[in-house]
This record gives C-alpha cells, sequence and structure tokens, in this order.
C-alpha cells in the first residue's frame, strides 16, 4: 500500500514520503520542528513569474477618469481592453481590437449604452453584441468579449474571467459595514507583485529596515481558495519612540493583521485596540514583469456631518501611517532580485503565502486562459530547532 511498481521494479517513495511524514508530524508534536509545505522555488507556477498570474479582481482606472459617454484603452495583465461609461452611467469593459479589421475600439465614441467603432461605425451595445454594420443596413451576429466589472473606493475593478466567484477584498474588521474611503499614490516597483505582497509579513524587516523593534508572530488561516489572513499582536517596541507615543492609548498589545487575495491585493489592519486603521495596496502585473500599485486608504463610515470630518482625519491619519512604513522599502524593491535560497523560521509567513498562492487558479498573460500543466509538486519546508528551514525532496 506504500509502494508501487515502475517498469517492473518497486518505487518506494511513496513509502519514503509517509515515513518522512509520520517523523515531521512526530517531532513538530514534541515541539523540535514545524512542517509547511510548499512548492520548491524551481517549480513555482505562479509566484514571482512574469507571464502568469492569478485569477481574481484587478483594478483598471479610477472611477473619476472615466466620465459618461468616455471610452479609455486600458492594458491589463497583457490585455489591451477598451473601457467606457454609457450614459446611463454603467461601466463596461471589453477586449480591444473589433473583430471586423482590429481597429482599436478606444478610438471609437459611446452612443447611449453602445459603443461605435471609428474604423467603419460598427457598433456593439454593452453586452459585447454587434447592433449596427452600417454599410450592411443590418447588423451581424458576431460578439466581442465583455469583462465584469464593478465600482468601489473610487476605483474600477475587472474580474478576469466570465463570473466572479469572489467578492471584491475588504478588511475582516469592515466587511459588514459601509466603508468610507480615498484613493492614496499610484505607484510603480521595479520587481514582481508577489514580492511587493510578501513584504508586509515579512517580520524581521521591521526590525531591521524600520528600526520598529517588536516581536512580530503571524498565525495564517487560510479564509477561501483566494483569501489568506495572517493575525498578530505585536509585543515589545519600547526602544522606539513611536511605540512610546502609542502605547498609553491601548489596553494590548498593537495589531498589525493583513488579509491578501489573489496574491496581488492585500489589506493591513493596525493600531491600537479603540482605533483601527485600515490601509489596502492593489497591485497588477505590469508588461516588464514590474508592479504597477494603487494604495486604497478605508475606515468606517460614519454618518453626518461631523462623521464626515471625522473620516477625513482618520483617513488623513491613515496615510501617515502608510506612508511611515512604505518609505524604507523603496529602494529595495528597485534592486531586489528575489530567491529564497536561504529560508529561515522567520520566514515561515512567506512560505505559507506562496503554498497557497500556488493553489489557486493560475492564467496566462495576455491570452487569460487557465495554464494547461498540472498543479506542480509540493516539498516540505520544515523549521528546526536552530531557526533554519530546510526543502525536503522526499522522492530524491
Amino acid at each position: 500500500m506504500f509502494g508501487r511498481s515502475v517498469n517492473g521494479k518497486f518505487d518506494q517513495s511513496g513509502a519514503k514520503n509517509l515515513a518522512f511524514q509520520l517523523c515531521c508530524k512526530y517531532l513538530e508534536l514534541i515541539g523540535l520542528t514545524t512542517v509547511v509545505f510548499l512548492p520548491k522555488p524551481q517549480s513555482a507556477k505562479v509566484f514571482n513569474q512574469p507571464q502568469r498570474f492569478v485569477a481574481g479582481w484587478y483594478w483598471l482606472l479610477p472611477s473619476k477618469q472615466l466620465k459618461r459617454g468616455q471610452v479609455k484603452a486600458v492594458f491589463l495583465l497583457g490585455k489591451d481592453l477598451a473601457v467606457y461609461r454609457t450614459d446611463s452611467g454603467r461601466v463596461v469593459a471589453v477586449d480591444a481590437h473589433c473583430p471586423h479589421m482590429g481597429a482599436h475600439l478606444a478610438e471609437g465614441k459611446v452612443e447611449g449604452e453602445s459603443l461605435r467603432c471609428f474604423f467603419h461605425n460598427w457598433r456593439f451595445n454593452h453586452d459585447g453584441q454587434c447592433v449596427e454594420v452600417p454599410c450592411l443596413g443590418k447588423s451581424l451576429p458576431l460578439k466581442i468579449t465583455t469583462w465584469p466589472v464593478t465600482e468601489a473606493y473610487g476605483l474600477i475593478w475587472l474580474w478576469t474571467g466570465t463570473e466572479p466567484s469572489q467578492t471584491l477584498p475588504v478588511p475582516p474588521e469592515l466587511a459588514a459595514q459601509k466603508v468610507a474611503s480615498t484613493l492614496g499614490k499610484n505607484f510603480t516597483k521595479a520587481c514582481h507583485p508577489n514580492v511587493v505582497m510578501v513584504n508586509a509579513i515579512d517580520a524581521h524587516h521591521f526590525n531591521t529596515v524600520h528600526n520598529f523593534p517588536v516581536e512580530i508572530n503571524f498565525k495564517a488561516e487560510i479564509i477561501n481558495q483566494n483569501m489568506i489572513n495572517f493575525t498578530n499582536t505585536t509585543q515589545g517596541g519600547n526602544d522606539s519612540l513611536l511605540v512610546r507615543l502609542i502605547k498609553p492609548f491601548y489596553r494590548e498589545a498593537g495589531t498589525y493583521n493583513l488579509s491578501y487575495w489573489f496574491g496581488s491585493t492585500g489589506t493591513v489592519t493596525l493600531g491600537p485596540d479603540f482605533l483601527h486603521f485600515y490601509i489596502m495596496f492593489t497591485l497588477r502585473l505590469g508588461q516588464k514583469g514590474q508592479t504597477e500599485g494603487q494604495t486604497i486608504l478605508l475606515t468606517k463610515h460614519r454618518p453626518g456631518l461631523w462623521g464626515w470630518l471625522f473620516n477625513g482625519i482618520i483617513l488623513w491619519l491613515t496615510n501617515l501611517v502608510g506612508n511611515y512604513f512604505a518609505k524604507g522599502d523603496t529602494k529595495i524593491f528597485e534592486t531586489i532580485k528575489f530567491a529564497l535560497k536561504t529560508p529561515l523560521a522567520e520566514d515561515r509567513s512567506i512560505l505559507e503565502f506562496i503554498h497557497h498562492l500556488e493553489k489557486q487558479l493560475v492564467l496566462h498573460w495576455e491570452t487569460w486562459q487557465p495554464i494547461d500543466e498540472e498543479k506542480l509538486p509540493s516539498a516540505p519546508a520544515v523549521t528546526n530547532h536552530n531557526g533554519g528551514v530546510k526543502i525536503h525532496d522526499p522522492i530524491h
């Protein structure tokens, strides 16, 4: 039951794998190791790959940049799109090139609830259906591809599939509440979005880069196929002026929790007990493997004039907090060539993120078609009592 026959020879890899897992489980139970199963670095199908991405929600452009009757060209994850707002206010995203001769539809014009191509005046409704070919005096039974879109947090978002299987990202604490938001910085980074994402769960770099002497221990919780949470309550930090300033304002240790969707959008929840700050950073893969990102500042909506004023103050403070943590990482993102060659115990959360990312639906750049290859094998990463992590291949 533990082995198999291969070309007449008995393969013991199954027995070896089972024995290794049982041994690791025993050592984990007695506190000598912790085990995280993750893809071997050389076999990652999507993490830090410049031609692949996870299916999900991605931001297109700020809502205020697309007025009624306007159409704009947007390049997203290798695909040219035409995005327009109809006279009724509906946002429509379609594949950019006309099925007649390939003219870019963003050169056309919006007419009511439809879009007319500039080249030969073919017209398509908001479902992508051809409804008029002027030279024929009728329509043709053809359709351009449309993509699900929605608006939230001052942005237009697109789902890279036919039907959304997940809701838009939101900080878990605000999931059941009305949210006030404002857009923060739009930015680019020279490295892959996945590398930017793991920075926020790199516990050790808060000591080295940000001079923030706190003990951060993340606990990962997979919420669904596309969402993973990292919860933490920081300890210590009395050597930090910032910690000493804010410590009198909370009873328990300061909160620093993260939630990640699709490996590309994350929310940070941080602050003392009585007032949490919420920062969203939504990223997309650029043409040269770099990051195109947008920061969103959020808070619970408070009604009325005083609520509006208070919301504005909280969002302003949130922006200050976000800038404090973002400024130290800038030069790292401009020069890093990410390769986790020597994982340590402190890197456990990064390994867990990679493992979760690899299980999600992966699409090809430009075509947005699922990858054909089978799910790639994973190997257990073992954190031993000395703090090192070894990636063990039980077959070899």
